[in-house]
């Protein structure tokens, strides 16, 4: 499903430097790790049903003046905003990593779907588009919705399928990709606060 403008100079450039610290593999070895995953997962599943109930974890401190550290796993990271919103700019910002997820988990389940459903596929990139109005942020205007109005994926594969197997792969990753979902459909939210 190759779309016309899909950033993958501008894309592939940008990430030249973390794609250093991510192993290269060969695409038969992505598709033995995707089958070995997806069998093992199968097999837990078919034991007992509850193996496929996951919790995940992050924890997040105040730091600067709007910045968050972030742990998540022996993983961590920073959020900030930059100085137009009174950040220090020193890690992405919330609504870029959010896009940035919904990128990570489309990549993800698109290699699982192509080596389930024997759709092939070389190079994915993915351009995460979307617009919030900050009016409704800054109180200045309540009938807005204070997150995305619109998000827009645009998906480049580079491969020898036809369209209509491309279009035959995407809608298998629309139906199965945990983050779109989380997009897409209200999640229920609950908010505590306690004093330290």
């Amino acid at each position: 499903m190759p779309s016309a403008g899909a950033p993958t100079v501008d894309v592939m450039t940008a990430t030249a430097n973390i794609q250093s610290t991510v192993p290269t593999i060969t695409g038969d070895e992505r598709a033995a790790r995707l089958t070995e995953a997806g069998s093992a997962w199968a097999e837990r599943i078919e034991a007992d049903r509850s193996n496929a109930h996951l919790t995940y974890t992050v924890d997040g401190a105040g730091a600067g003046s709007v910045a968050t550290t972030v742990r998540a796993g022996k993983h961590s990271f920073i959020v900030d905003e930059p100085a137009a919103l009174a950040g220090d700019d020193t890690g992405t910002s919330p609504v870029e990593y959010a896009l940035g997820a919904l990128a990570g988990c489309q990549v993800v389940v698109y290699r699982l779907y192509a080596q389930q459903l024997g759709i092939p596929f070389d190079e994915i990139v993915i351009r995460a588009e979307a617009d919030l109005d900050a009016a409704r942020l800054f109180g200045a205007d309540e009938s807005v919705r204070a997150g995305f109005s619109e998000v827009r994926l645009d998906i480049e594969l580079s491969g020898t399928e036809t369209d209509e197997r491309y279009d035959e792969l995407r809608e298998a990753v629309d139906a199965h990709c945990p983050v779109l979902d989380i997009f897409q459909n209200p999640t229920p939210v609950t908010t505590t606060v306690t004093r330290a």
